[in-house]
């Protein structure tokens, strides 16, 4: 009889050290007590990370050193380029890795504006992902749920055209759509009514505008904010158009949007399919433009994702939590509806054959005999 003895293989262990030009830059790397070291190595099993002198010493399989010790020379090329490395950064890093990107850290540090002491970039591989096409096309589309950056990354776009002389103005636009409030009995002018509404819009160019300018630059004309309605009939040339809260259009509405598109002019509507608050049911025009623009060369749709919330923590898992719910409720709808379905075709076939003269009853009866 013989007996056969199986041996398992693991990896190889290799050990590669990883060196810092001064403690300045370790300590942004490795953060407040080392703390992006264990982030890392609960991220990636079997791997050691020992800081000595002004080296990192890495130690595990082979494959995961390799990709540390490029995560390390990522961060500090953050570093360098004037970026904090907090623990939602390292994260990013990793998951740009994980998918593929070359240099992760250079996308995160390419600067789309500087305004104030806060240098305006794209955080994740989606955001970078958005803001090329918005570079590379004519229309584009910024699809995803809150705190994706969609809308704060396309005005910082336009600011950035604006500053470049590559438009002349900024439009920005949003549907006057409640979100379940009524604002209509509010007292004021119209200015004062349709305020609330594009709040947002101004919230965000304050952040990348001197607030001093604003009003200057809107009595010109170089910047305009404007509820949806005030588009219709007008051709916008050389302007950068940004309509936020898309998924509040109605396919009128969107149609009407889209052909406003001038000569010299750059387009980018963003929205949220999840949050529609349009009243009646009525469709979406930004869930239909997918359908209908799909193919149409110059037109790109970007999709940001739960990964791609550059808010608190919180939001990413709130925006997840929402989406389980949502996908179990629809589940549920459609377990619901099948029943229902077989439900009524039973009750039919059961008129159908009484209707006949056949009694099931007797029939399931004379079976059993």
């Amino acid at each position: 009889m013989t007996t056969s003895v199986q041996s398992t293989s693991r990896p190889l262990s290799v050990a590669r050290t990883f060196s810092f030009k001064s403690t300045a830059e370790m300590v942004a790397v490795l953060g407040p007590h080392d703390g992006n070291i264990g982030l890392v190595e609960q991220t990636f099993p079997g791997l050691r990370i020992r800081p000595k002198g002004l080296d990192v010493v890495v130690t595990g399989p082979s494959e995961t050193v390799a990709t540390t010790v490029r995560l390390l020379a990522e961060l500090t090329l953050l570093v360098e380029n004037d970026t904090q490395v907090t623990a939602e950064v390292v994260k990013r890093i990793m998951s740009m890795m994980t998918a593929s990107l070359n240099h992760p850290a250079t996308a995160m540090s390419q600067n789309i504006l500087s305004s104030r002491g806060k240098n305006i970039r794209p955080k994740t591989i989606n955001q970078k992902s958005y803001v090329d096409a918005i570079d590379a096309n004519t229309v584009v589309f910024g699809i995803g749920p809150a705190g994706t950056g969609k809308t704060y990354l396309a005005m910082a776009k336009a600011v950035q055209a604006l500053q470049s002389k590559e438009v002349n103005r900024i439009i920005l636009t949003r549907p006057a759509v409640e979100a379940g409030e009524r604002l209509g009995f509010l007292p004021g002018t119209l200015n004062d009514k349709i305020d609330p509404y594009l709040r947002p819009l101004y919230d965000a160019l304050h952040d990348m505008i001197d607030p001093e300018s604003i009003p200057r630059l809107m009595e010109a004309g170089t910047i305009e904010v404007a509820p949806l309605a005030y588009m219709r009939g007008r051709t916008l040339n050389d302007a950068f158009i940004i309509l936020d809260e898309a998924q509040n259009t109605t396919v009128e509405q969107m149609k009407m949007f889209l052909t406003r598109l001038g000569f010299g002019s750059k387009m980018v509507i963003t929205g949220d399919v999840t949050q529609i608050d349009l009243p009646g049911g009525q469709a979406s025009g930004l869930k239909q433009v997918r359908q209908i623009l799909e193919g149409i060369d110059d037109i790109h749709l970007a999709v940001l994702e739960a990964e791609d919330v550059v808010r608190h923590s919180l939001v990413s898992d709130i925006v997840n939590a929402y989406d389980k719910w949502d996908q179990a409720k629809s589940s549920m709808e459609r377990r619901r509806n099948r029943k229902v379905k077989r439900q009524t075709i039973e009750a039919a076939a059961e008129k159908l054959l009484a209707k006949s003269g056949i009694d099931m009853s007797e029939q399931e009866d004379g079976t059993n005999q």
